[in-house]
Order: structure tokens, then sequence, then C-alpha cells
């Protein structure tokens, strides 16, 4: 993958997009994730970092928690554990069970050494400070505290990057219409080993690569609407380019019988 445009980057950050609309509610995280439901195979990634932690005793600290689907699946198998959810996005923790805090993963409300384990799943991305972030997880974790965050590769879900493209090159009557934005562009499953490995000496990654297979294009255009926070950076009208690549995944499905998108995303484990 190319690297991002610089306006994109600044789009990922953007703490006016993510509070605003990106993450107001939990609405467009949902789309995304709900695309999941047609991988194969099918992770339980809450499962999966429910297990990750059960030699964890005390407190865990899900920062940038979203919607709260991990710290709900914790609350449910670990109820020994004390959970925290933290958000810059009041809105969205609206959904999340307490306690809560709205924090800056780069100015976390613990003290030294304080939390047994730290979740930063599908996030760090959007820190525009992403080593100060890091150092600030070193800084609340205890000595054999855990830290796991998540990401997808850069190579991630190429099929809907074409799709875009395509349809957004039908829309302005190019050959090839303008990248859609990268979420995880910043926090690739390649970088997140060199950046995390700054303060952590241990860093294990856990691929989870499947493909994603459906017979009608819904969840692939809700996944993709799902990017309207940015739709000012695609440079090209959001909204026709959402009906054309409709049109043209109901083409493929009608042609082949399903569409396909390969998916590699990735859990990373870091001790000290």
């Amino acid at each position: 993958m190319s690297k991002p445009p610089l306006q994109h980057e600044a789009a990922l950050t953007d703490r006016s997009i993510l509070t605003g609309s990106a993450y107001s509610s939990g609405q467009d995280l949902s789309a995304r994730q709900n695309l999941y439901q047609w991988q194969t195979p099918r992770y339980d990634l809450p499962g999966l970092v429910s297990d990750l932690l059960k030699d964890v005793r005390g407190t865990v600290v899900d920062i940038g928690c979203g919607n709260g689907k991990f710290v709900r699946r914790l609350k449910s198998d670990r109820p020994d554990l004390r959970v925290i959810g933290t958000d810059i996005s009041a809105g969205i923790l609206a959904e999340v069970p307490p306690p809560v805090a709205v924090a800056d993963a780069a100015h976390l409300p613990m003290t030294d050494a304080s939390v047994n384990a730290a979740l930063v799943l599908h996030m760090l991305y959007h820190v525009k400070d992403i080593p100060t972030a890091i150092r600030e997880l070193g800084r609340v974790l205890t000595g054999d505290g855990i830290v796991i965050a998540s990401t997808n590769s850069e190579r991630d879900k190429a099929e809907l990057d074409q799709l875009w493209e395509r349809a957004a090159g039908d829309v302005l009557g190019t050959d090839r219409g303008p990248s859609r934005i990268s979420l995880s562009s910043r926090f690739s499953l390649e970088k997140a080993p060199g950046l995390l490995g700054a303060v952590f000496s241990d860093v294990q990654v856990i691929s989870l690569p499947g493909t994603i297979t459906v017979t009608d294009p819904a969840p692939v255009i809700a996944h993709m609407k799902s990017y309207r926070a940015w739709a000012d950076q695609h440079a090209v009208p959001f909204d026709e380019t959402i009906q054309r690549a409709r049109s043209l995944a109901a083409s493929a499905i009608q042609q082949d019988g399903h569409f396909e998108i390969s998916c590699l995303g990735g859990l990373i484990l870091c001790r000290r």
C-alpha cells in the first residue's frame, strides 16, 4: 500500500471529526464490525481477548473502547476484574457499561503502574502522536502487565478499495477514481510491532486471516457508508460513489454468485 495522502492522515486524528461524527454514536462502528458476520473463519475477537487475559487479575482498561463490545464481554466472562472503558467521545460512551471516562490515549487519567492490562483495539491509528500514546501505556501498566492491541494489515480488504476506486472512477468519468481513506494506514499490522517495540521488549503478533463472502451487497455498502465522517476526504461525490459501488457489487454477485473480500487483521500482545 502506498503512503496515504497527508490530508487523510490529518483527518484520521481530527478530534472534531472523531467526536462529532465518526464516533458520536456506535452506529458506524457497528456497521464495520457487522461485516465480519460473513467471514470464514469467523473469529470471536472478544472471546480471544478474554482468553488472553485469563491470568490477569486486577484492573483492565479498554482505551478507545468505542461501543463497548469488549467491555461487555469482559464484564460477562470475568466479573472478578475491574474493567474501565475510556474514549475521547462522550457520545459513544453512552452505550458502554460503567465505569467509563472521557480520556485521550496520550493523557490517561491513571496513576503510574496502576493497570494490570490495557486494551488498544483498532484505535491507535486515530491518535495524533502514536509514540506518546504507547509510552503512556508503558507508564500506567504494572511491571508484569500486558497490552493487547489490534489493527488490520495494509493488504486488508483490498477488494473494497478496488470497488471504491472503480465506482469513483465511473462517477468521475475516469479509469480509476481516488482511493478511499484507510483507517489502519497509520498503525497497520506491518507497522505496529516496530512502534510498540519502542516501549515493550516482548511483542507478539497473532495474525487473523479470513475471507468475507456475501451474496447481497447490503453489508458491503453499509461498511462503505460507515466512512461518511470522512466523505470530504475522498475527492469524489460520496453518495453517488456509494450508489455506483452498490450497483457494481450487485452485478458481481449476479455474475459470480457472491462477492469476496480478503481480510487480514491481527492482535498484538505486548509485555515489558
